[in-house]
């Protein structure tokens, strides 16, 4: 148990930052999830707009500043590849 006036604080206002950041980190996990899970199913279109939720989502995430900006991109870049890999093999 903290004994410092500021130790206590800080785990009061961590717990205070955990809950607020909690339920955006789940909701990007779950857009995330859900853009690979279309991914892998094949269906382009669909594909193409739970990215564009998930990009949304991330984006919100970073101005809320629950993530950093280059994760965001990260997981931005990745999905987009992987749609554009898919889009080159649904031509063919």
């Amino acid at each position: 148990m903290a004994h410092t006036k500021s130790a206590k604080k800080r785990i009061k206002s961590s717990r205070k930052k955990q809950a607020y950041n909690k339920p955006i980190r789940s909701r990007v996990k779950t857009y995330l999830a859900k853009a690979e899970e279309i991914l892998k199913s094949g269906d382009v279109k669909a594909a193409l707009e739970v990215i564009r939720q998930t990009t949304s989502t991330l984006d919100k995430a970073v101005r809320q500043g629950v993530i950093h900006r280059n994760k965001a991109a990260r997981h931005k870049s990745r999905l987009v590849k992987k749609l554009n890999a898919l889009r080159s093999t649904s031509h063919t």
